[in-house]
């Protein structure tokens, strides 16, 4: 199967029109819980890099040894090791946190550093003369949480990013055997942060998912899967930021959705009550495109009632404005689920 066209960018007059400028092609999955496909667009098999879609199953060694309660992780704490977040004072004093419970700081985190994605989502400039520290990159929590893996089994914090250490390792492993794929089939690749990421078959992503959704019952990794269910949807402005994707679909799901938005247009839910995992691709990483298409495929399987459509509004069919804030164009959702 091929990837189809998406969503496309307009541009016209509200008076005359608009018209098609810009065409993004992509591919949806949507699963059950069991991993059966139930409506696609394009190929749900595509090979993704799952980027920071991947966080909480990062995480899930960590789980799988009881480091929470090792080292007495709030579930504040615990989202953030899910997180893509915006660098806010609440989120970088809950990293400094979970660093001071494993005995170390920032100068460890290897995961570079960049302004706080906060001016970004809010619409601010950068402001100059700041002092950024690793604690503002997107990624400090999942770092955090490797280095806290390190320390629960005695491992070397440095290179701890190294495909060959043992905690990558672990990673690479648990993965696999979550997704039930031979580890050499996970293509993999250097992730923004410069921890070691990988691709799976966009299906297979939505069936993490749709898993993850259905927290302790899932029957391979029960009580983790709960725990970063729990974490993710009871603090959801933890996972993401003011104003951030993540933040606004688990609202809207009320504690029953769990979402993680990844680089490069990259987009799951889990849906607990219709035990549904969602996987979306843009193919060109077009970031600007990736919500509306989200909102049309919630919109086509009938999940969004009034209330949850007034809150996503802002992702159905958004206009596109010059800098003198004239109207050029839209933002449209152009295609149809298909039922498997």
């Amino acid at each position: 199967m091929q990837l189809v066209p998406l969503v496309e960018t307009t541009r016209g007059y509200p008076s005359t029109g608009y018209f098609a400028e810009n065409v993004h092609l992509g591919s949806v999955a949507v699963v059950d819980t069991t991993g059966k496909l139930l409506w696609s667009a394009g190929d749900p098999d595509f090979m993704t890099f799952t980027r920071s879609a991947l966080k909480p199953f990062q995480a899930l060694p960590f789980l799988l040894a009881d480091g929470p309660a090792r080292f007495a992780l709030t579930p504040a704490e615990l989202a953030l090791l899910c997180a893509s977040h915006s660098g806010e004072p609440k989120h970088t004093a809950t990293v400094a946190s979970i660093l001071g419970k494993i005995g170390l700081d920032h100068s460890h985190l290897e995961c570079g550093c960049h302004a706080p994605l906060y001016y970004d989502s809010v619409n601010l400039p950068v402001p100059g003369g700041q002092q950024w520290t690793s604690l503002h990159h997107n990624c400090s929590g999942k770092h955090s949480g490797f280095l806290a893996w390190c320390r629960l089994h005695d491992q070397p914090t440095a290179q701890y990013v190294d495909p060959g250490h043992p905690l990558q390792q672990a990673i690479r492993a648990t993965l696999a055997e979550t997704v039930q794929l031979d580890a050499a089939a996970m293509p993999s690749g250097l992730d923004g942060c410069s921890a070691p990421n990988y691709a799976l078959p966009l299906s297979r992503l939505a069936h993490l998912y749709a898993r993850l959704a259905q927290g302790r019952s899932d029957r391979r990794m029960g009580a983790p899967m709960g725990d970063l269910f729990d974490a993710m949807t009871g603090h959801p402005d933890l996972v993401s930021g003011t104003a951030r994707c993540d933040v606004a679909y688990m609202q809207a799901g009320g504690g029953d959705w769990v979402s993680k938005v990844g680089a490069d247009a990259v987009q799951t839910i889990g849906i607990r009550s219709a035990g549904l995992g969602i996987a979306i691709k843009i193919a060109d990483g077009a970031t600007r495109s990736l919500q509306v298409a989200t909102f049309s495929v919630l919109d086509q399987l009938g999940l969004l009632d009034t209330r949850r459509r007034a809150l996503l509004d802002p992702y159905r069919q958004p206009e596109l404005t010059n800098v003198r804030g004239a109207t050029v164009g839209q933002i449209r959702a152009v295609f149809t689920l298909r039922r498997a």
